[in-house]
């Protein structure tokens, strides 16, 4: 019998062999996981956490990505964030106006 195989399932599950690290680099090992299942989709995993969720992909939705990703439409994710403005102070009403 065939176990089911779906999107947030124990990665564990899906066993310890097959596993790759297409994206690691200097990042300290903390590096996405990713193996091609037997039936086409692909699974990804967060390697300091092998026992975590595992995120399943259907084959086309992963060749999208990657695509998008060379073509730089992911670029926004590595942009420094936003210098976010100082929260302004809050405002006492009027003494004549109730506030809202």
């Amino acid at each position: 019998m065939r176990k089911r195989v779906y999107n947030g399932m124990p990665a564990w599950q899906l066993g310890s062999e097959g596993w790759h690290k297409p994206w690691s680099g200097g990042n300290g090992g903390s590096c996405v996981e990713a193996m091609q299942l037997a039936d086409g989709r692909v699974a990804l995993r967060q390697s300091t956490d092998p026992d975590g969720p595992a995120l399943i992909y259907a084959r086309h939705a992963m060749a999208g990505f990657i695509q998008s990703v060379k073509a730089g439409e992911a670029d926004f994710l590595l942009a420094p964030e936003p210098v976010r403005p100082a929260p302004r102070p809050a405002h006492s009403a009027h003494p004549a106006q109730k506030p809202c």
